[in-house]
């Protein structure tokens, strides 16, 4: 009798104490603390054939990151580090390889820079909010201007736009961003577009940065940005850029992007008569399945006063991007034809044409 009623007591307390710690334990699995360090990573590579066989670099291709002929090419691999505590993120964001040395040609000692690793640096930053409505960053970022950004995994075309191209890329200085329900600011100060560090006999000057933003809701997002002020030069530079995301359904959504680049060169004590080159594009978006999407992007370029395109002119260029998807893996191809309002390309035999025609197939793998 003793040892049954002894077992009895062990049962319960037993029971008891597994009953106690039930709770705590559904409650700590069922919100897990964030991680403070995240590490994410890219890579890509493609192979372009140009129909039209050019001979001589740069191959017919006068947008970034895609100006070889009928080779397989590295892009880049990347790795992100991001550590978040309550109030402070600091991001340290490396690429290695030609698409990460071209985004950041500014290092580069030709341009007057250190060369080296500082190629590698896509992004570094610190940021500090003191509320969760108002962020201060410092450092490097990718610039905020335009719909497409470098790493390969978050465009929808593989192949960029001639805004992009021509655009800025980054912007080293200090911002701050705020919030007030669905619109956002951000305003900053920075060095000339693109340079992380002055070169000697460079102009010191400094740019402002702007953007606002309206979110309406996941289905309608708008941006307006500006960059503007003077460049390494002293010629003055503005930039003014629309940015639109809309979805109308899971499977169809529209983005578009409109840019006007006004600028005046320093002449002696004065300034040249202003120059301008503008561009327009539409993304018409299209996905039937989780694991299958269509791109086609419809540009329009044009630089009459030859500040980008020497002797001036407009391109219109359509591209039409299909991505299957597995996992972090995206398989693109990719058929490009651009048309230009003089003979900007090149023939295998020497011959000079208003059009060109392309196929890429690009491999992107993102973790």
């Amino acid at each position: 009798m003793l040892k049954s009623i002894t077992f009895s007591v062990i049962a319960t307390a037993i029971s008891f104490s597994t009953w106690a710690q039930a709770p705590a334990d559904t409650a700590k699995a069922a919100a897990p603390a964030p991680p403070p360090l995240s590490i994410t990573g890219s890579a890509d590579m493609y192979y372009r054939y140009d129909f039209n066989r050019p001979v001589a670099a740069p191959y017919n291709s006068f947008t970034s990151f895609t100006q070889k002929h009928d080779q397989v090419q590295l892009g880049m691999a990347t790795i992100k580090l991001e550590h978040k505590t309550a109030k402070v993120d600091m991001v340290a964001d490396l690429g290695f390889g030609q698409r990460a040395k071209d985004f950041d040609y500014a290092d580069d000692p030709s341009y007057g820079g250190g060369g080296g690793i500082l190629q590698a640096i896509k992004q570094l930053y610190i940021s500090y909010s003191p509320a969760s409505w108002i962020k201060f960053t410092a450092g490097t970022w990718a610039t905020h201007v335009g719909y497409e950004v470098v790493d390969a995994y978050a465009n929808r075309n593989y192949s960029m736009s001639y805004m992009f191209t021509n655009g800025p890329f980054s912007h080293t200085g200090l911002r701050a961003d705020l919030t007030s329900g669905k619109h956002g600011f951000m305003i900053g100060v920075s060095n000339p577009t693109d340079y992380r560090t002055i070169p000697d006999g460079g102009q010191n000057n400094k740019n402002l940065i702007a953007q606002y933003s309206y979110s309406a809701s996941d289905n309608f997002k708008l941006y307006l940005n500006y960059v503007g002020g003077r460049d390494i030069a002293d010629n003055k530079v503005h930039q003014y850029d629309l940015v639109l995301n809309t979805r109308f359904s899971g499977t169809f959504g529209i983005g578009a992007n409109g840019t006007v680049n006004v600028s005046s060169a320093k002449d002696g004590d004065t300034y040249d008569p202003s120059h301008t080159w503008y561009g327009a594009a539409a993304y018409l978006l299209l996905d039937p399945k989780p694991w299958f999407g269509l791109t086609l992007r419809e540009e329009y370029f044009s630089d009459k006063d030859g500040v980008k395109i020497a002797g001036g002119g407009n391109v219109f260029a359509s591209t039409l991007t299909a991505s299957f998807k597995v996992d972090g893996f995206t398989f693109m191809p990719e058929l490009r034809l651009d048309n230009g309002s003089k003979e900007f390309f090149g023939k295998h035999d020497g011959a000079a044409a208003k059009t060109d025609a392309s196929f890429l197939i690009a491999a992107v793998y993102s973790f």
